[in-house]
């Protein structure tokens, strides 16, 4: 039990000044500022959704305006020059209508009026990027000290505009031009940090501004935004009491970039807000744009955990040209599980981070199916009970009814039905929605398992098949199971261990065999 005193949870609040002044709790990430100014001019960083990057930028602000006070007792404090205050331009595109093609104009016209008012400068130019280019020059002049600009969500404009690709690409090349200012006024300029969700490639939004270095990958900024495991045990001891410290583990950590894996702070911090383990991240924003790209494009939540690619696919993002692989990473859904460098390239290996975000995601694609979550609870919890007690029958009966139901025209306009992945990932989503601990492709000398589901104290190993008519004689998906041993692998668990094959119809897009046995 912990004897330091409990402070207030900074849930929501993206200012440095209230955290420090009104007794919330701090992670001290004042180090990394520092050695941003140190060791560079102008940053980019790609983090998820509710990360910390505007409270970064926040502290960024305030650390060269000279605010001393608000930095006492933190790393940076006797390393910083307190008496230099440089002028700030801070920009954030998190509120605006950016579906318009006057959204973006609007937004920077209200941020730029609201600058030039905070600085007493009287606007000489109409247009935003003169305005921008003139701010920083007559701000350079007025105080005798380089500018540092900090804009937050610089792609939001966007990403709320994929919808309207013709108004994306007029946002993009807004922005394109009022971001090469950076470069161009670059004398004028101390220091420049842009965060947002995506990394648009270079070509397509910062060809003006190419001395901008990327640290999204960067080992060293790995914990740049996020919790460590050893912030938890420190800064957050008093609020760990009753808690299972290997189930926060289990539901919030293991996003990655490259360095020490961090938590999601907005889940610990509503963790000990409501002492409940929930879905708090994945529930403020329904990636529903996401689950359509998907099933567009005939991924299958299987495919999802164990999904490789370059750094090349990783780290570029084009409206034109959205790989799946990188809007899934950089959001937030899939992180770096592990690294290989083969022939001069960087690859990855990517899975979900945790099991918040593989329950929460397999949930929304079961729903697209579905298109009934009263019905889905119902499958989900049945499912579940059905477990419990072994009953293939039951199982058998509710995977049946699950894909009668799914409609003729979803098979129409996807075009999946012929292929197993389609099948089996419907079976995974089920059991991952649930929580349940599922392996996918689990390989062996002998080939891969389909899937394996460890369930109360038992194995169950599936095979999928996809058939043109009804099997006879014996499945040949459990055949595969016992030929290839799979069973073997799991022996030393002294664990009951049941081998079920299962066939699936083209024709008629259901369960046409379900055959169990005991290994």
């Amino acid at each position: 039990m912990s004897t330091t005193p409990r402070k207030k949870l900074p849930i929501g609040i993206q200012n440095l000044r209230e955290i420090r002044t009104e007794n919330h709790y701090y992670v001290d990430k004042t180090a990394l500022a520092l050695k941003l100014t140190q060791e560079g001019k102008h940053y980019f960083l790609s983090r998820p959704r509710r990360f910390g990057k505007s409270l970064f930028l926040d502290t960024l602000k305030e650390l060269f305006e000279g605010h001393e006070a608000l930095f006492q007792g933190l790393a940076v404090h006797p390393h910083w020059d307190w008496s230099v205050k440089y002028p700030v331009l801070r920009f954030s595109f998190g509120s605006g209508k950016f579906t318009d093609s006057q959204g973006l104009t609007n937004a920077l016209d209200t941020q730029l009026s609201h600058l030039e008012q905070q600085f007493g400068i009287t606007a000489r130019f109409e247009h935003v990027g003169g305005r921008f280019a003139d701010l920083i020059l007559q701000l350079q002049q007025q105080t005798q000290q380089p500018v540092v600009i900090l804009i937050d969500e610089y792609d939001k404009p966007i990403l709320d505009a994929l919808d309207y690709p013709e108004v994306a690409k007029a946002n993009r090349d807004f922005l394109r031009g009022f971001y090469s200012t950076i470069k161009d006024y670059d004398a004028y300029i101390k220091f420049s940090f842009l965060t947002g969700v995506s990394k648009f490639s270079k070509v397509s939004l910062f060809s003006g501004l190419n001395n901008l270095k990327d640290i999204t990958l960067n080992p060293h900024y790995a914990t740049i935004c996020g919790y460590t495991d050893a912030d938890i045990d420190t800064v957050f001891a008093p609020e760990l009491e009753d808690l299972d410290r290997e189930e926060i583990r289990h539901w919030y950590n293991g996003y990655n970039w490259l360095g020490e894996g961090v938590y999601n702070p907005y889940d610990v911090l509503n963790l000990f807000d409501q002492r409940e383990f929930k879905n708090y991240w994945f529930e403020t924003g329904t990636p529903s744009f996401l689950v359509n790209l998907l099933f567009k494009r005939q991924v299958t939540s299987l495919s999802l955990d164990q999904t490789f690619t370059s750094n090349q696919v990783l780290s570029s993002f084009d409206i034109e040209d959205i790989a799946t692989e990188a809007l899934l990473f950089q959001t937030g859904y899939l992180t770096i599980k592990q690294a290989e460098r083969i022939a001069q390239q960087d690859y990855f290996h990517l899975g979900f981070p945790n099991l918040e975000v593989r329950q929460s995601l397999n949930e929304s694609l079961l729903a697209v199916l579905v298109k009934d979550k009263s019905k889905q609870a119902i499958n989900s919890a049945q499912l579940y009970h059905l477990l419990l007690k072994n009953d293939f029958e039951g199982l058998k009966g509710i995977f049946h009814a699950f894909y009668a139901s799914i409609p003729n025209n979803w098979y129409n306009s996807n075009n999946i039905q012929d292929y197993e992945g389609f099948y089996a990932s419907v079976f995974y989503s089920y059991f991952a929605a649930l929580g349940l601990d599922v392996l996918v492709e689990d390989a062996s000398n002998l080939g891969r398992l389909d899937m394996a589901l460890k369930f109360n104290q038992q194995v169950y190993l599936f095979e999928f098949k996809v058939v043109n008519s009804k099997p006879r004689g014996k499945s040949k998906a459990l055949q595969q199971l016992q030929d290839r041993h799979y069973a073997d692998k799991y022996r030393h668990l002294n664990q009951p261990i049941y081998l079920i094959g299962v066939e699936f119809s083209k024709k008629d897009r259901n369960i046409v065999g379900f055959a169990v046995e005991q290994a």
